[in-house]
Parts: C-alpha cells; structure tokens; sequence
C-alpha cells in the first residue's frame, strides 16, 4: 500500500511539475483558439448581415424602373456602403440603364464608369463600356465613345462593339472604316438567341453604306 501510494505520489509530483511548465500555454493557447472561434463567428455574421443589407438595396434598385432617383439613391448607398460586393457593380449597372431610359444622362454615366473602373469581372466591365459608349455616342462625344470602345472586349460582346463602332463611324463620314466595322461585327456575331436578328440588322447597315469606291 505505500509503495502504491509512493508511485502515485510520484505521478502526481510529475504532473503537477508537467502543468507548471505546460499548463499555462495550453490555457493561453485554448483562449486564443476561443476567441478566433468567436471572432470568425461575429465576422460571418456581419457579412452575412452586409449582404443581407446590399442585397435589399439592389432589389430596391432592380423596381425602380421609371424612378431614376430611387435607382440613384440605392445604387449610391451600395457603391457607399458595399462597394466590395458583387451588388455594387451590379446595382450600378441596373441604375445605369434606368437613369439612361429616364435621360438622366449624366447619372447615368457616372454610374457605368464606376463599373469600368472597378467590376472585377471581364465580362461586367465591357457590358458597361459598351453601354457607356451608346451614351457618349448619344451626346454626340464621338471621339470619347470610340476611345471607351478601344480595347478588345470579351469574345460575347465583340459584335456588339464592332457594331457600335461601325455606328460612330458612319455618323462621323468614314465609311470605309464604318463597313470594315460592319463586317467584323458579322463575322463575330454568335450563333443562336437573338444572333439571326443581329446579323440581319447589321447586314443592312452594311448595305446601306453601298459598295466602297
């Protein structure tokens, strides 16, 4: 019985040295782990809580349809609040094309220019460009259209470029120019959807420019 409680003694004196030299690390150590837990949580919900915000703010945006100022005001309290997240570009974009149809022009710019010079994604900048262009090319700022229209777009909206191209250069008398930009809009036109009266369309602008002298 007392060898028993000798060994015991010496297990616990080993432990007791163990947690003096351990002990107080694994606590720290545990309390850190505690608080990334906790942390990780309060930051997944405050995002949750900032799309669940931006995402009102878009739909708020998307039924605005014939009330460019309540477009106007949600897009701005996106772009203010939330302009890390994909309703900004998205939210400016719709507001965009609601200011434009209300001739709301200049708003309306600001908007897509926002999304040119920030939207991550290839593809969302260029719908801008392309439809920042149509309104400089409204306002008669050809050169400014042509200059938004100047690099490659993504391969689904070459046609729409080339044919908006073709458009200010027709407008501006060079219509050789116009018809080389008629003809690649042709030739990059897609197959399927809408293709068949896009092609048709830019088939008889070509058309109308007659033969190059």
């Amino acid at each position: 019985m007392a060898a028993f409680d000798l060994e015991e003694q010496e297990q616990l004196s080993q432990l007791k040295a163990w947690w003096e030299e351990y002990g107080k690390k694994l606590v720290a150590l545990g309390f850190l782990v505690l608080l990334a837990v906790i942390g990780r949580s309060v930051w997944q919900n405050h995002r949750d809580g900032q799309a669940s915000e931006a995402s009102a703010l878009y739909a708020s945006v998307l039924t605005a349809e014939g009330n460019p100022q309540q477009a106007r005001e949600a897009a701005g309290r996106i772009l203010q609040n939330y302009d890390a997240t994909a309703y900004a570009y998205l939210g400016a974009l719709a507001a965009g094309k609601i200011q434009a149809k209300a001739d709301d022009l200049q708003n309306a710019a600001s908007q897509l220019s926002w999304v040119v010079s920030r939207a991550p994604e290839a593809s969302v900048r260029d719908i801008a460009r392309l439809r920042l262009a149509a309104l400089q090319f409204d306002q008669a700022d050809h050169a400014a259209a042509l200059a938004t229209l100047a690099a490659t777009p993504v391969e689904e909206l070459a046609a729409g470029f080339a044919d908006l191209r073709g458009d200010i250069l027709a407008a501006d008398g060079k219509l050789d120019e116009a018809r080389t930009a008629y003809r690649a809009a042709l030739e990059s036109v897609a197959s399927g959807g809408g293709a068949a009266r896009m092609r048709e369309i830019v088939q008889v602008k070509l058309d109308a420019l007659g033969e190059a002298r």
